[in-house]
């Protein structure tokens, strides 16, 4: 079997130890020089219904289409004479005022697939609705600048396709101690010492024995880097708002990341979409809005780009359950202070332009989000991670 096969069925594919191997050593500096990016990603998992988040309130299809769950403009937080954010978005809308945000709307590719698990699958790898692909975009660009010395960093439990490689994979992990204590097991120390330089060859067993020394020096770096930070900031008591605290610890510790991964699901609002969605919606406002000013305090905001995206939108018509179903273009939101174009990157869906499914119809294809923010934000040649050769989008 081929190493690439290999590691592509291996069970560690998604495990604590299938790490990459680009860690540098430790060195006793906390932050970085200024100019060290990074990306935040952020995914609202299920299909985060566009509409009832950006909401306009002017539009009467809109009210039309949704009698039950179309939300007021006195249950809004209005930001322009026809738009207003869900109330529970209130962080965002701060954002917004300060400049700090850009709505993307009409966000998808053609040809949409409503299945979460294909969706997904291509926003992560970056790929066409055709392309089937076993890496993600941010695992290519891994694969591809890793020498560099950058890293990548999944808070959560299992290593998504977004972060994995063909040669190279991200860490994955919720909590840095625990990560470090499981490298330390004696049983792997034991495996060192029996394997040795005997079994560091080409073959799948010393690339897994090479992979677990990686495991472990990253688990160390992780470790000793971000342990003397404790934010001081109340993200609540959610554990979306905990992965954030741990990921803005992370960062303000300065460890050389340069990708981080998050995400909140239960987002397929099929049923009783109202009450579902708001609560979502609050907590992930209210992280994200603790962690930009966690990060303000700490002086790392300006060199972080936070993106947030859903696999897609919903049906612009209720259903009879009081939700809506899966649909396809949605809006994407981009927080940092060094947007091109802060606000509104364009217009409001058009919602008398439907297509045969009645779905909103895609206007900025999200591969033109990569590769903005591959060539003008990580500088990187988007060429070389996205196999369509799409121009950027403009955004930061």
């Amino acid at each position: 079997m081929k190493r690439r096969d290999f590691i592509k069925n291996s069970a560690l594919a998604s495990s604590l130890f299938f790490v990459p191997g680009f860690v540098k050593a430790m060195d006793d500096q906390l932050s970085l020089p200024s100019g060290f990016r990074r990306l935040v990603i952020i995914q609202l998992a299920g299909g985060n219904d566009g509409l009832n988040t950006i909401v306009p309130f002017t539009n009467d299809i809109y009210y039309k289409e949704r009698p039950s769950i179309a939300i007021r403009q006195n249950n809004l937080l209005p930001f322009t004479d026809e738009l207003g954010f869900n109330k529970n978005l209130r962080a965002l809308k701060e954002l917004y005022d300060s400049g700090e945000l850009t709505i993307i709307n009409d966000v998808g590719y053609p040809n949409p697939d409503r299945s979460h698990f294909r969706a997904t699958d291509i926003w992560h790898t970056g790929s066409s609705s055709d392309e089937q692909l076993s890496s993600g975009w941010i695992g290519r660009y891994l694969d591809g600048y890793a020498e560099k010395s950058y890293h990548a960093v999944e808070i959560g439990h299992a290593l998504s396709l977004l972060m994995k490689g063909a040669e190279r994979n991200a860490v994955v992990t919720r909590d840095a101690g625990l990560l470090h204590k499981i490298s330390a097991d004696p049983y792997f120390e034991r495996i060192e010492r029996f394997n040795g330089d005997r079994h560091l060859s080409e073959h799948n067993m010393g690339y897994l024995y090479q992979t677990m020394v990686d495991a472990r020096q990253s688990a160390n770096y992780i470790y000793e880097k971000s342990k003397v930070v404790n934010s001081r900031f109340d993200y609540g008591n959610s554990a979306f708002g905990k992965q954030l605290k741990t990921l803005a610890e992370f960062i303000n510790s300065g460890l050389e990341t340069t990708v981080y991964y998050a995400s909140l699901g239960g987002f397929d609002t099929h049923a009783r979409q109202a009450g579902a969605q708001d609560s979502l919606l609050k907590v992930y406002s209210e992280a994200v809005g603790t962690m930009v000013k966690d990060l303000k305090a700490n002086n790392t905001f300006n060199d972080t780009l936070i993106l947030t995206f859903s696999e897609f939108g919903r049906r612009v018509s209720q259903n009879a359950a009081l939700g809506t179903d899966h649909g396809a273009a949605n809006n994407v939101f981009v927080i940092g202070n060094q947007l091109r174009k802060p606000g509104m990157f364009n217009s409001a869906p058009d919602l008398a332009n439907l297509d045969e499914n009645g779905d909103l119809v895609y206007e900025v294809d999200f591969r033109a989000i990569y590769a903005n923010i591959l060539e003008d934000w990580l500088g990187v040649d988007k060429g070389a991670i996205l196999t369509s050769d799409i121009a950027g989008v403009g955004v930061v």
